[in-house]
């Protein structure tokens, strides 16, 4: 498990070279953003012990099995001490019910990797929902439910797969050869396009992704990854 230190804030986790999930610092201990693939519970937990700061939340931006893979294991590691918190929308399809309703259906079907997952979220998040310093950005178009987080105290985005940089940044929905698994997943590129939109008018200073390395004053390539993909 690599680490690398991105703010004062926010450490990011990297496994594979591809996967990531995020620590973020609050005065009470971190919220881990995303929980990588399965048997990432061992790295993820001596990561947070070399910090010596305790995981409190964990926090998901969607349901695919490289982000909520080692949930389940995690929770049975930290017991009562951690708070889960999901998406509301995807938190249903996480539990089994991968039903569409006839809009969503119309914008695509749903794709990716969901995996039974057995712990109940505590939280269901809805958009401008806080989970610490971290705000609830609805940005729905690789899940139907996907968020991203934004940091409000210095304006870092933990976007999820709303857009990744591995292999250059871009949008979920358009694909990319160097990097194609995140667009493939895709449920629907239209509305992951809006969404890029959405994050690129917060205006962050940081862009953390599910896959690839983090971007410093991402701007020129947000807009960029949203031109190539309009």
């Amino acid at each position: 498990m690599k680490t690398a230190q991105l703010t004062d804030s926010i450490t990011q986790l990297t496994r594979f070279g591809m996967v990531n999930a995020y620590f973020v610092r609050e005065q009470d201990g971190f919220t881990l953003v995303d929980t990588m693939l399965t048997k990432s519970t061992d790295g993820i937990l001596t990561a947070a012990r070399k910090l010596h700061v305790p995981i409190v939340r964990i926090a998901l931006t969607h349901g695919h099995g490289d982000h909520v893979g080692s949930l389940d294991d995690l929770v049975a590691n930290l017991g009562d001490q951690a708070e889960v918190l999901a998406p509301a929308r995807d938190a249903k399809i996480m539990a089994g019910d991968k039903s569409l309703t006839a809009e969503e259906a119309a914008e695509g079907k749903l794709k990716g990797s969901w995996p039974a997952v057995k712990t109940k979220p505590g939280v269901l998040l809805s958009p401008g929902d806080r989970v610490g310093s971290l705000e609830v950005v609805a940005t729905p178009g690789h899940t139907p439910g996907h968020v991203a987080f934004l940091d409000t105290r210095d304006r870092s985005v933990l976007c999820g797969d709303a857009l990744f940089t591995k292999g250059g940044t871009t949008v979920s929905g358009k694909f990319n050869w160097r990097f194609p698994l995140p667009t493939l997943a895709t449920w629907s590129p239209a509305v992951a396009l809006e969404s890029a939109r959405t994050i690129a008018a917060l205006e962050p200073t940081l862009l953390g992704p599910g896959h690839g390395a983090a971007v410093q004053s991402p701007g020129e390539a947000i807009a960029k990854a949203i031109a190539e993909a309009s």
